[in-house]
């Protein structure tokens, strides 16, 4: 199915309790974060969208109810001098996540498709080979058991603009928009033309992309947490083992604990 980012721009707000099913998704997350703790799976988040479409605030209801032990969230800039002396993806193999971790990226190595091919920061051959280069890269992390979960966060001009204000407004959110954003801003019909390539060529069965429509806060949040809880929920198993005999038995023999009768 071919993806079109003209079909997430409704911005309907969210009908219903936003607290109420922001909470219920958080418990929801940190289920599946035990899931993988105790059967020892991992997985990559990973988001990609304009900017000032909300993906940071996205991580942060994510992560809020989860042990910060075991997931790692990594904001991608432009890569380092040395990174620059290695093949593009080099710098997210050490990024991926162990047994029983959580990576969550923001941004990731779709950059070689989108900003290095709009800016020109590399070669137009690169940027092509790049297409089946990250999905090698994909299929390779998850033959070898990692899941992956790809997001794509969609905001309109106007909406992407009406938040880049708010940032300049609030003296406490500037530290987040600079010239960079409005760089990007002017480019924005050349952006639109990787962004729809990427999909074209990147939307694979094995790692496929999921957009969603954050033009509306809470209604975006919410569709992108059920999103992803539901993905992982089908890739890891959410049963929980029985209590190890040998700690109940110990537990018994310390403070006289006998197991609570099943429900």
């Amino acid at each position: 199915m071919t993806i079109s980012l003209s079909d997430y721009e409704a911005g309907h707000d969210f009908d219903g309790d936003y607290d109420e099913a922001l909470s219920d998704l958080q418990k929801r997350l940190e289920r599946i974060q035990v899931a993988h703790i105790v059967h020892d799976k991992r997985s990559v988040i990973m988001f990609e969208g304009w900017d000032a479409s909300g993906k940071g605030g996205i991580i942060k209801r994510m992560t809020a109810n989860l042990d910060p032990r075991y997931y790692q969230v990594w904001p991608i800039g432009a890569p380092t001098e040395e990174e620059k002396d290695h093949h593009f993806l080099w710098r997210f193999w050490s990024r991926l996540p162990a047994g029983r971790n959580i990576g969550i990226f923001d941004r990731s190595w779709y950059g070689r498709v989108l900003v290095e091919r709009v800016e020109g920061f590399c070669s137009e051959r690169e940027w092509k080979r790049g297409y089946d280069e990250i999905n090698e890269f994909e299929a390779q992390q998850i033959d070898s058991g990692t899941n992956f979960v790809k997001m794509f966060i969609h905001v309109t001009q106007e909406e992407q603009d009406m938040q880049l204000a708010e940032r300049l407004d609030d003296p406490w959110k500037r530290w987040k928009t600079g010239t960079e954003d409005y760089r990007n801003r002017a480019r924005r019909e050349d952006y639109l033309d990787a962004i729809h390539d990427m999909f074209k060529h990147t939307d694979t069965r094995w790692a496929p992309w999921t957009v969603i429509d954050g033009n509306d806060r809470k209604s975006g949040r919410i569709a992108a947490l059920t999103a992803i809880a539901d993905a992982l929920e089908k890739k890891v198993p959410m049963t929980m083992p029985d209590a190890d005999p040998e700690v109940v038995k110990l537990a018994s023999e310390a403070f006289g604990y006998s197991p609570k009768a099943a429900d």
